[in-house]
């Protein structure tokens, strides 16, 4: 069925610039984007039409990078860098997901936040537990959020008898977990959780997988200079951190790297020739010290940035926060080496068109992609909705909106979340 829906559209179909039309119109047809108009054209004015008033028609959100097992302890451990909050708090946490029934507690109120604050796309890392991610799969499913979740691997430097999977186990169980997997809107994404919890045995497995089956694959990278440094140590053979994915076949197109704060002009580049996407997680990067990502120096040397909350190293699941965290991240470069910092123009397209790409839509509301929006009402706020333009009202929205200004949330073409019903 086609309709027209009529209201403030603010969506990003490039970079550095908003397209704003208020009191425009979505054309829709059975969840499909027909177009999107200032003027309704003839041909659709005798449509039904949905006027949402003087509330915002705005792009879902995108979280690209984030640790589903890490959810009951967000918030948690933000004084310790990276290595010692692993073993002190992440892999204690994880290990508790071998019991599918508090999988299942955790998981679904997951992924009723995730929705609620409006974020309807994802790549996930589970636990290294197969029983557990199909869990996850499940309940993100339910909710109406889509994208990928992967099973975790991990055969070194975990937690033995606690977290901690041989290579054999985790390759057999990673095929299992895959035959497992019969959903409609979440698939499969390799997770090699990164180089140093990763034998070699492991990653060469994995990196077959990645060409037998044509999956993609999700890691971290130079994230922190002690990481950096382990690295290193166990790969004396690579020059720098990227090649120890490149060389058993996981440097590829669509590849998800976490972080990327320390990454040099050569591994940039190779970023940039492979199509491997670089995940910026700004809270998480503060809060663990590991340092301020060049994410300006990313964009301008043409590599692939998206962003992600990477909970619970990132304490902020809403994704209006993290596109925040990640101007406010890149204003801290600016104060250090003058690079420009990120706009709100910027921030939001990262937030929304840059990882919608991944899974394939266009630019901002594309003709032929299926719906993924907002409908926001903002009346509530103190000044006035009236009183200020559509993207003033998204700025003010970025930095302070609550799950009751979603009034609506539209994932794949079906609503999956209203207030006003």
């Amino acid at each position: 069925m086609k309709e027209v829906w009529k209201g403030n559209i603010v969506h990003a179909p490039r970079l550095k610039e908003l397209e704003v039309l208020e009191g425009g119109y979505l054309v829709l047809e059975d969840g499909i984007i027909c177009g999107v108009y200032q003027n309704l054209p003839e041909e659709y004015r005798d449509l039904p039409c949905r006027d949402h008033g003087n509330r915002l028609i705005l792009q879902s959100f995108a979280d690209m990078h984030l640790h589903a097992p890490q959810y009951p302890m967000l918030g948690m451990g933000m004084d310790l860098p990276l290595l010692d909050w692993l073993q002190t708090y992440t892999f204690v946490t994880e290990a508790r997901f071998a019991d599918t029934e508090y999988a299942r507690n955790v998981y679904s109120a997951l992924a009723r936040e995730l929705i609620d604050n409006g974020t309807t796309r994802v790549c996930m890392f589970s636990s290294l537990h197969t029983d557990a991610t199909w869990v996850l799969m499940e309940e993100l499913e339910k909710a109406g959020v889509t994208g990928y979740v992967g099973k975790v691997n991990m055969d070194r430097n975990g937690l033995p008898g606690v977290l901690q999977e041989t290579a054999e186990e985790s390759v057999s169980e990673t095929l299992r977990w895959l035959e497992g997997c019969h959903f409609q809107h979440i698939k499969p994404i390799l997770t090699p959780r990164f180089t140093p919890s990763c034998s070699d045995a492991l990653m060469a497995a994995l990196g077959d997988l990645a060409r037998e089956r044509g999956l993609y694959v999700q890691s971290h990278l130079s994230e922190n200079t002690g990481e950096i440094q382990l690295v290193g140590q166990l790969h004396p053979d690579c020059r720098e951190y990227w090649e120890t994915y490149e060389k058993y076949g996981l440097w590829k197109d669509h590849t998800l790297m976490a972080h990327c704060v320390h990454s040099s002009p050569r591994e940039r580049q190779a970023m940039k020739d492979a199509g491997v996407v670089a995940v910026h997680c700004a809270d998480s990067n503060v809060n663990i010290c590991s340092g301020i990502c060049q994410v300006r120096q990313l964009l301008d040397e043409g590599v692939w940035v998206v962003l992600g909350s990477d909970i619970a190293g990132g304490a902020q699941l809403p994704m209006n926060q993290v596109i925040t965290a990640s101007i406010r991240a890149s204003k801290t470069r600016r104060i250090m080496d003058g690079s420009d910092f990120l706009t709100v123009a910027e921030g939001y397209y990262l937030g929304t068109t840059a990882g919608h790409r991944y899974f394939g839509a266009g630019a901002g509301f594309a003709p032929g992609d299926a719906l993924h929006a907002l409908v926001v009402d903002d009346s509530d706020m103190p000044q006035a909705a009236a009183e200020l333009n559509p993207v003033q009202r998204l700025e003010r929205l970025l930095y302070r909106m609550q799950p009751h200004h979603i009034r609506e949330v539209w994932s794949q073409g079906r609503c999956v979340h209203s207030r006003d019903e």
